[in-house]
Order: C-alpha cells, then sequence, then structure tokens
C-alpha cells in the first residue's frame, strides 16, 4: 500500500535534516518505493502494515537516528487524496489554505482553538470529511492568533499542517512512482 508520512517540525527550529538521509532511514526500517517531497517532511513509501504499526516503527528509527522526539502522521494514498479534493475554499492568489494533518478528532480541537482566536479579514476555517481546513491571507502565518497555535508544545503530538498545494504535488509524485 502506498503511504505518506508526514513529519512535524522538520526543518524548523533547529531540527534540521536532509530528506536524503531521512529516506535512507526509512528504507533502513523496511518501508519500500521511498521518496521524498520538498524539503517539509513529506515521505512517500510502501509498505504492507497498518498506519498505526508504521507510525510506531518510523518515529522510534527517526527518534534514534536524529536524535529528537520525532511525531509523524502516516496517511495512505487514498486519504491524501480526501485532503486535496474536499478543500471547502476557492483558489485565490492572495490567501493560503493549510490542512492539519492529526489524530483522530483533532479537527475538533482546531476548530474550537480557531473560534476563540482573534481573525482577521478572510481568515476562515472549515472541517470538511473530518479534515480541518485553515484559508489565511498570505503573509506571516504564524503571526496570527490561531497561527501561534502551530508552535505549542503541548500540541506537537496531535498534528502538523501542509499547504494544500502540498497534497497536490504528493499525488502526482505518487502517481509518478507508481508508473515506474
Amino acid at each position: 500500500m502506498k503511504y505518506c508520512a508526514f513529519l512535524r517540525g522538520v526543518n524548523v527550529k533547529g531540527t534540521n535534516m536532509k530528506m536524503a538521509e531521512v529516506c535512507e532511514v526509512f528504507k533502513d526500517a523496511g518501508m519500500e518505493d521511498v521518496v521524498s517531497v520538498l524539503a517539509s517532511g513529506n515521505i512517500i513509501f510502501s509498505a504492507n502494515r497498518k498506519a498505526e504499526d508504521l507510525k510506531f516503527i518510523l518515529e522510534k528509527a527517526m527518534s534514534e537516528h536524529f536524535n529528537y522526539d520525532a511525531f509523524l502522521f502516516i496517511k495512505s494514498e487514498e486519504e491524501i487524496e480526501n485532503f486535496w479534493k474536499s478543500n471547502p475554499f476557492n483558489k485565490n492568489e492572495n490567501l493560503h489554505v493549510y490542512t492539519f494533518i492529526g489524530n483522530n478528532n483533532v479537527e475538533n480541537v482546531l476548530m474550537k482553538e480557531f473560534e476563540a482566536a482573534s481573525k482577521t479579514d478572510n481568515e476562515d476555517a472549515k472541517i470538511v470529511n473530518e479534515n480541518f481546513y485553515w484559508q489565511i491571507p498570505k503573509g506571516n502565518t504564524l503571526d496570527f492568533t490561531f497561527g501561534k497555535i502551530l508552535g505549542r508544545k503541548n500540541m506537537k503530538d496531535q498534528f502538523t499542517s501542509r499547504n494544500i498545494n502540498t497534497f497536490e504535488k504528493i499525488l502526482k509524485k505518487i502517481a509518478t512512482n507508481s508508473q515506474i
């Protein structure tokens, strides 16, 4: 089965790693067809195990190899396609849309946080198919009230986020690798 691992906190705040080295860790942990997409910690691979088992195996391997507390979220090709196709926001050059990948029910925790946060013009959030989407004007995402949740230490094992365009790139890479 094809999966993508979304690593949390890669190449930010001193946690720097080369994606080629991350791919080697995945291969050493028994994953096949391993490739990275972008430098933000999106690793596509094949495995014949359940996502929960893979999460445990890969977090342990990453933590040991890079000497940090690794948090990652494993999603199947079908789930990734769901993230991409369920985006409730129209494309707008002045806005970013982020999708949050995480533990079960994290979308409700995020919506509660969003509803309590002060908002800027054109900022919105929606839950579609149990996926949390956040639309924000382009700029300093982490400076927005809700954006500050991204860096909270008490939430680091709960979710990670990606720009919606990342899902399109991941799906294209999966399709390309499937043809080889």
